[in-house]
């Protein structure tokens, strides 16, 4: 505590933003696995499970773009207790009988937690631009990579209790423990963020919203392609894969998954190291082509895999894991190009388009995955995610060269 007093007002109050975004992203998690497999053992197709996340992720689209705004114009303090407020609303939603869990009903949940989910990931990405100087970008670069590991590591730790929450409580039973867990934090930060960090000097016009830079247009749709890379065979085809080919129980299909996520988050908090940082150097746009092309072509070849007399589990999930290492050190990439490329003066309108252009990208390849699994099955998914991901790497190209700014971290 006394530690804490001696940090900055700023620090201080990022420091909680980052503890609420974390506290999010364990529910966040929970939920997504929760709402597959509940709804998978009810008999519902891979298809309709992919429709319950439609508003999900059309509502990020638009949260994204509207929360960047608002946040410029609020504080990002504000956001961020919006979001932990609809997120503890959400919850509450599934919690009423099961009859009343009708398509429309958990569509209009998820639509919340969407709105929720983005509002807290905008609000935390943005603050960290406020407390490092633009000449000290191998910090900016490891501070961001922290961040977006140990959120993705948590995320996993979610999508496991998840799992086991719908094991030993069941649905209903776990969505209220998570909503009065959550609507507690939620009330304490209401008491604890008072600062309107990141709330920009010159109150910003609503045409704002839409960026004008054309490093930040490049990554953004770069970034759509990758994200939408991932999401088409691992939203929803993966674990009703694991669920019904290989005969998977809850337990091990949330533990897997969840095993995933916390190492592909412990890769992004490394994605410094790996890409050069320690020898002075930071990323750039051809970094970005680099490790893009990189991962391109690894979908095709487990899908390849898939197809010879091979051992499917050890196929898919040593390629999967080997995914998970590269896709992790890509994620880790843009969200440091992001942030960098921003401009400081109302910083959240420029995170904002850009997660925008990902939750798009997210929202195709939840689609994707529902449709494309359902009609064709794992290995098509996977192709369509190598033309993504090769989508994505083409699009790098045209991203500007980085300043070299590693030594003044």
């Amino acid at each position: 505590m006394y530690a804490l007093t001696r940090l900055s007002p700023e620090v201080r109050q990022y420091l909680l933003v980052t503890g609420n975004y974390w506290a999010f992203t364990l529910t966040d998690g929970a939920l997504r696995m929760l709402v597959v497999l509940h709804f998978h053992s009810l008999g519902y197709t891979p298809l309709q499970i992919a429709a319950l996340f439609l508003f999900y992720e059309i509502f990020g689209v638009v949260t994204n773009l509207v929360g960047g705004y608002l946040g410029a114009r609020l504080g990002l303090n504000r956001t961020m207790n919006i979001g932990l407020g609809l997120q503890v609303l959400a919850l509450l939603m599934l919690t009423v009988p099961a009859a009343w869990l009708t398509v429309p009903w958990v569509m209009g949940a998820q639509a919340l937690s969407g709105i929720a989910k983005d509002l807290n990931k905008m609000s935390a990405k943005s603050s960290i631009k406020l407390l490092v100087p633009d000449s000290q970008q191998g910090t900016l670069y490891k501070w961001v990579a922290i961040l977006t590991g140990s959120k993705n590591a948590l995320k996993g730790v979610g999508f496991f209790l998840g799992g086991a929450l719908l094991a030993v409580l069941g649905f209903t039973g776990a969505v209220l423990a998570m909503a009065a867990v959550l609507a507690l934090i939620w009330l304490a930060s209401l008491v604890l963020l008072k600062k309107d960090l990141g709330k920009a000097k010159a109150k910003p016009k609503f045409r704002d919203m839409l960026s004008k830079s054309r490093a930040i247009n490049i990554l953004s749709a770069a970034r759509l392609f990758l994200f939408g890379a991932r999401d088409v065979w691992f939203v929803v085809a993966l674990p009703v894969y694991l669920s019904t080919v290989f005969g998977w129980d809850f337990w091990l299909v949330g533990g897997f998954l969840a095993a995933w996520v916390i190492g592909y988050g412990i890769v992004q908090s490394f994605a410094p190291r790996i890409t050069g940082k320690q020898s002075g150097h930071v990323p750039d746009g051809r970094a970005a082509f680099v490790w893009a092309a990189l991962l391109a072509g690894l979908p095709a070849l487990i899908a390849l895999g898939l197809s010879t007399t091979w051992s499917a589990q050890i196929v898919l999930l040593g390629g999967l894991l080997l995914f998970g290492v590269l896709f992790a050190v890509n994620s880790s990439l843009h969200s440091y190009l992001i942030v960098s490329y921003a401009k400081e003066d109302g910083v959240s309108l420029d995170v904002g388009f850009y997660y925008m252009s990902n939750a798009l990208g997210r929202l195709i390849g939840t689609l994707l995955s529902g449709w494309v699994f359902q009609a064709y099955g794992l290995q098509a998914c996977l192709w369509v995610s190598s033309a993504f991901v090769l989508a994505a790497a083409l699009i790098s190209m045209a991203l500007p060269r980085h300043r070299e700014a590693g030594r003044q971290a």
